[in-house]
């Protein structure tokens, strides 16, 4: 009877704990065990989520924006535009629930390490959803058009919709995990449009296989390019120091990026991927969004600084 107790005991508790594992997983989507809370304080920006008809996905899609704060009283002003893609089992929602972009946005704008700029937090998921199971697909694929949809579609989109500067060096596109590896892979394909890429803690060698992998196809899209055009790329790339396969990936990707002569920057930082601590998962990716939008901010001030020097030069 002991033994009968103890079985039953036993397997109730391992029922127990798989039904809060999915709990916790599937529904709840895997929150942060230690993130602090966002913060309450006016920061002037608006977190929305606006939809278009998407003819590459046969659907209507979310992307969620964030107008500079001044949009409305500058009728005549034209902004940079940034957009970033979420990883795994996130949505248009992410960056303002989870990873406290409205904050980040804030700091950065007033210590001008960033100009106001549009930034655009699409749905990337494809037609499997948003899932712990399957990253998004962030090419065009048995899953969906999802390069048509954020590197053409949703372009047009934001070009319709907002007052969005013209210069492609004025676009920047990044995002974390496998958004960071969207990021390149379809940021790569339109550099008419998008001339800064970032990636955190995400990776160049995808399991799809070489078509949509930055490391094997960089090196024959860049000979296509004259070394202008390659002057005006600069590309950020950080990873978690134990997320060590996408060390390995990120650091590769930026020895070649360096053999390309493409301007680069890489860090490795420490902790990663994880569901708590100070380093790790979302306060991973709250404390480098800091650093990776700063880049970005020097690069879009290096282009202010560069057209109003062509501007005196014409005077």
């Amino acid at each position: 009877m002991k033994l009968k107790y103890w079985l039953l005991t036993g397997m109730s508790t391992l029922g127990l704990m798989a039904l809060a594992g999915y709990w916790y997983v599937f529904i709840a989507n895997a929150p942060q065990l230690d993130a602090a809370p966002i913060s309450t304080i006016n920061t002037g920006l608006t977190f929305q989520l606006e939809s278009f008809e998407s003819k590459a996905m046969g659907e209507t899609r979310q992307y969620g924006i964030i107008l500079p704060a001044d949009y409305a009283q500058n009728p005549h002003k034209y902004y940079p535009v940034i957009i970033l893609l979420h990883g795994g089992h996130d949505d248009a929602t992410a960056y303002s629930k989870k990873y406290a972009i409205a904050p980040i946005l804030q700091a950065l704008y007033k210590s001008h390490r960033l100009p106001p700029a549009i930034v655009i937090m699409p749905d990337g998921n494809d037609d499997r959803g948003s899932n712990p199971i399957f990253d998004p697909a962030y090419f065009d694929g048995p899953h969906g058009q999802l390069d048509q949809l954020i590197g053409s579609e949703l372009v047009q989109v934001i070009k319709t919709r907002y007052r969005t500067a013209d210069n492609p060096q004025l676009w920047a596109m990044g995002g974390i995990s496998s958004g960071g590896w969207g990021a390149f892979n379809i940021g790569l394909r339109h550099l008419n449009q998008f001339h800064t890429l970032f990636s955190h803690s995400g990776y160049f060698t995808d399991s799809s296989g070489t078509a949509n992998s930055p490391e094997d196809f960089v090196g024959t899209m860049m000979r296509s390019l004259s070394a202008h055009q390659r002057q005006q790329l600069h590309f950020y790339i950080d990873a978690g120091a134990n997320d060590k396969d996408f060390v390995a990936s990120s650091q590769q990707f930026h020895q070649t990026l360096d053999q390309l002569g493409i301007a680069n920057e890489f860090h490795v930082f420490p902790g990663g991927h994880g569901l708590a601590g100070a380093d790790f998962g979302w306060n991973y990716f709250r404390k480098h969004l800091m650093d990776s939008l700063s880049y970005v901010g020097q690069q879009f001030q290096d282009q202010a600084v560069q057209s109003k020097s062509a501007e005196f030069q014409r005077i």
